[in-house]
């Protein structure tokens, strides 16, 4: 990891945010970003935070692949109980709040998008892998 210029370091990140009206305290323990590949052959990334809401201390996880003809970065995670915390994170970190869509089978996918992306992409740990994965993916 090389380091840049006015990058922001993930670990001993701390910022208050507002998510549904509830406000909430996220402390940021650590974070990497690494490349997984597909069920179908296509290269994924992987953002794995570690942070503390409220004092609760929580793994998130988020997976990013290229979907539809338009070749779209979406990032997808998978959560029960937790979906409120995941979503406050990625707001604090990344400054937009992701959609949250819930299934029948009671799971809750949590969708970020681009411009979550981008925000990731402000952090020196993370930079290095975001930039690559999105070289290497694009048509």
């Amino acid at each position: 990891m090389r380091a840049r210029l006015g990058a922001l370091t993930l670990k001993g990140f701390e910022k208050k945010v507002e998510v549904d009206g509830r406000k909430h305290m996220v402390k940021v323990i650590g974070g990497s970003a690494k490349f997984d590949e597909g069920r179908g052959g296509g290269k994924l990334l992987r953002i794995k935070i570690t942070a503390e809401v409220d004092g609760v201390k929580s793994d998130c996880e988020i997976t990013y692949g290229r979907y539809s003809r338009r070749n779209a970065a979406v990032g997808f995670a998978m959560a029960r109980a937790d979906a409120e915390r995941l979503a406050t994170v990625t707001k604090a970190i990344t400054g937009g709040v992701p959609r949250i869509r819930r299934m029948k089978n009671g799971q809750i996918k949590i969708v970020c998008g681009r411009e979550h992306l981008e925000g990731f992409k402000r952090y020196a740990e993370l930079t290095d892998a975001i930039e690559r994965w999105l070289e290497e993916t694009s048509r």
